[in-house]
Order: C-alpha cells, then structure tokens, then sequence
C-alpha cells in the first residue's frame, strides 16, 4: 500500500513541527510542509495530498476565508487546528468541508488519532454526498417518467400500465433507459406546444 501523502500548511515553523513530528513519529514519513501560502492552491494540485493538516494558530477573517475556499476546492481530508473558535466560525468550516476542525489541539501524541478521524468524516461525508445525490436523480427520473405516461394517457389514451410498458419496450428497442425514453417524448411533445401569447402582443382588430 502506497504511503499516506500528507501535507502541513503552518506560517509558524515551531507549530509546523509539532504536526511533522507526531505525524512522523506516528508512522507517516511522507509529510510536506508549506510555510508560504503565496500560490497556495497551485502548490497543492502539484503535491497531491492524501490529507492536509492547516495550523491557523489565531486567524483573521480573510486567512479563515481563504483556507474555507481552499477546502472546498481540493476535496481532500483536511484537519484544521486554531487556538480560539466559535459556533459561527464551526459552521462555516465544516460548510466549507472541513473533515476536523480542531480549537487547542496542538498536540503531537494526538496527530495520528486527528489524521484518522479527519479521513473516516471525509469519507463518511462523501458517501453522504454520493446518496444524496443518487437519490435526487431517482426522483427526477420518477417525475420525468411520470410525466411521459401522463402524455401517453392523454393523448394515445393508454392506462397508466400501457403507458409504462409503452416507455419500457421503446427503451429495451433501442437500448436505452426508460428515464432518457421519458425525457425524449417530454422535450418533444414541449416543443410542440404553442405558447400562450402575451396580452400585449395580440392583434388588434382594424376598424
């Protein structure tokens, strides 16, 4: 199994090498640390991290801001370590897909306990994000599949199982998917219909 890459970003070297120390002391040889956050997302899409570990001692409002949109653009397992917090500023980070958000938790005997639970969440959140997103296409496939055999019944007036086997066996002919049958007889028959036209726009009668 390939070595876990991860990456330190600390402007501070003495806090930088707490976190180096007890992530190497706890197994982990493979850890680059950042001290210059100048070009910062550049650098990371160069190191490809496994996990970040982001030590902002007492951050500003901007440095917090930056890190949050760091996080949402690289999609990685990232632990964040500040010395003060609160609720606001939770919410935001873990928005922002912070996997831990760590207040006076610099400690290197706590490193590879922090690096595992950051991954487990990152993965836990992932998954999360995997079904929800599963499950909304299911339902916008249900609606447009509803949708078709309404169109059916109306106009060949078919039942609402005639529809359906109408829209299945359509789909097995052609090799498609009864949701992509659906959406094709719902976009055609969409634009076959005739707006309706504005008041404005009606003709008026000639005298």
């Amino acid at each position: 199994m390939d070595e876990l890459r991860i990456l330190i970003i600390d402007e501070n070297a003495i806090r930088a090498s707490i976190l180096s120390e007890g992530l190497r002391d706890a197994g982990y040889g493979n850890v680059t640390v950042i001290a210059d956050t100048r070009n910062l997302l550049k650098r990371i899409v160069e190191l490809d991290p496994d996990a970040i570990f982001i030590d902002l001692e007492n951050p500003s409002r901007d440095v917090l801001e930056q890190m949050f949109e760091v996080s949402r653009f690289v999609q990685r397992p990232i632990a964040m370590f500040v010395d003060q917090s609160d609720d606001d500023t939770i919410n935001q980070a873990v928005e922002a897909g912070v996997s831990a958000y760590i207040v006076d938790g610099l400690k290197k005997e706590r490193m590879k306990p922090i690096l595992n639970m950051t991954i487990a969440r990152f993965k836990a959140f992932n998954r999360l994000q995997e079904e929800l997103a599963s499950t909304k296409a299911a339902l916008e496939e249900r609606t447009v599949i509803d949708q078709a055999k309404r169109h059916l019944m109306k106009n060949a007036g078919l039942s609402e199982d005639e529809a359906y086997a109408r829209l299945r066996s359509t789909a097995m002919a052609q090799g498609k998917r009864i949701a992509q049958i659906a959406q094709a007889l719902v976009t055609s028959i969409e634009l076959l219909e005739v707006p309706d036209t504005p008041k404005g726009e009606q003709g008026e009668r000639r005298p």
